[in-house]
């Protein structure tokens, strides 16, 4: 079987940044590899379109430019936040503003966001709001391990609540797994 919609896809790989010989920044292997339903919407449109029409056993060696991956930089997204509403009670837990940490938020809206620590000040927190690696090309290469159709249960997964392509506002047609 080929990788299309609604297939189950197992692969192995390695992720590089800036090229074959760049900086590994992830490997999964086969005994605990990346599964995920083709066309749900959960993972990089790029990656998918790559993976496209390969069946168990291909290999795969391909580069994704930052704005068909995570996106360039936005300096829009790096911002200055009043330290007290890092507060629980008054006070800031220790150890959680510390320059490199990644911290899980909240906007006005409800979306969750991570954040990463750039600078702590007596009274604001500088923080980047851009994916890690927004900005980067990144190099995949690895293997097809396995393609069979997704189960209902998979399917109808892509469909929860945390679908991130779109369920909410257009029902579950719109997650890209039919249901």
């Amino acid at each position: 079987m080929k990788i299309n919609r609604n297939a189950h896809v197992t692969v192995s790989y390695e992720l590089r940044l800036n090229g074959a010989d760049g900086e590994m920044v992830e490997k999964t292997e086969a005994n605990a590899p990346l599964e995920f339903v083709f066309g749900a919407g959960k993972m990089l449109e790029m990656f998918e379109q790559k993976l496209e029409g390969l069946a168990a056993g291909d290999a795969f060696n391909f580069e994704l430019k930052a704005q068909d991956a995570y996106g360039e930089l936005n300096p829009n997204a790096v911002v200055e936040l009043p330290k007290n509403i890092f507060e629980v009670n008054g006070n800031v837990e220790e150890g959680l503003l510390e320059v490199g940490n990644q911290i899980p938020m909240q906007d006005s809206h409800g979306n969750r966001l991570t954040g990463i620590v750039l600078e702590v000040e007596e009274d604001v927190v500088k923080m980047d709001f851009n994916h890690p690696l927004a900005g980067e090309d990144l190099h995949f290469s690895g293997e097809v391990l396995n393609v069979r159709e997704a189960t209902e249960d998979e399917l109808a997964a892509c469909c929860g609540s945390d679908c991130g392509s779109g369920c909410d506002s257009g029902g579950c047609g719109s997650c890209g797994c039919g249901h």
